[in-house]
């Protein structure tokens, strides 16, 4: 292994600290990349994320609109969800689109793979492509009770993005990949 590629931590211990259905949280005891002694947290995501470009054949993409907890603000997105570990990514991707949306999709392309927050969190995401969509109900589940969906050229959402409008990663990462093709 090239040495530069060589793990330069040492883990010493770790304790849990906290777990719910989604997350977990672990504290290691280390000696950092310099030998000195310290502590780094770790999260852990039960779930890969899985992200949604929908886009029509008019060359608009689908927004959903909801206010974010964690952030204290509104916030427009792609449909994003949760694939729990061990299943097929794709499908829960196709499960969200639905669910948010109310659209299938008959064609389905992977655009990225991608770490959220490597720094504190193992999240990985996967961000698709969906194209010939058809219309349907959504199936909202009851923390997206507000959620809103809008309709857009995707230069006007990729716009979004260059404004500092979207600032959600999986949103900022899909759309600028789809935006540029």
């Amino acid at each position: 292994m090239d040495q530069a590629k060589k793990n330069p931590w040492i883990t010493r211990g770790s304790r849990d600290i906290y777990e719910n259905a989604w997350i977990s949280l672990t504290e290691f005891d280390v000696l950092n990349p310099s030998g000195k002694p310290g502590i780094y947290g770790k999260v852990h995501f039960k779930n890969k994320a899985v992200g949604i470009v929908p886009v029509d054949a008019e060359g608009c993409t689908y927004l959903v609109g909801q206010y974010r907890y964690v952030l204290d603000a509104w916030s427009w997105e792609i449909p994003e969800g949760g694939a729990p570990l061990g299943t097929d990514p794709l499908e829960s991707a196709k499960r969200e689109l639905k669910e948010e949306t109310g659209f299938t999709a008959a064609r389905w392309t992977l655009l990225q793979r991608a770490h959220l927050s490597n720094s504190v969190s193992d999240e990985e995401a996967l961000i698709y492509l969906a194209e010939d969509l058809t219309p349907g109900d959504n199936a909202l589940d009851e923390t997206e009770a507000g959620l809103v969906m809008k309709r857009l050229p995707l230069s006007e959402a990729v716009r979004m993005v260059h404004e500092g409008e979207i600032t959600d990663s999986m949103s900022v990462i899909g759309l600028l990949r789809v935006g540029q093709s």
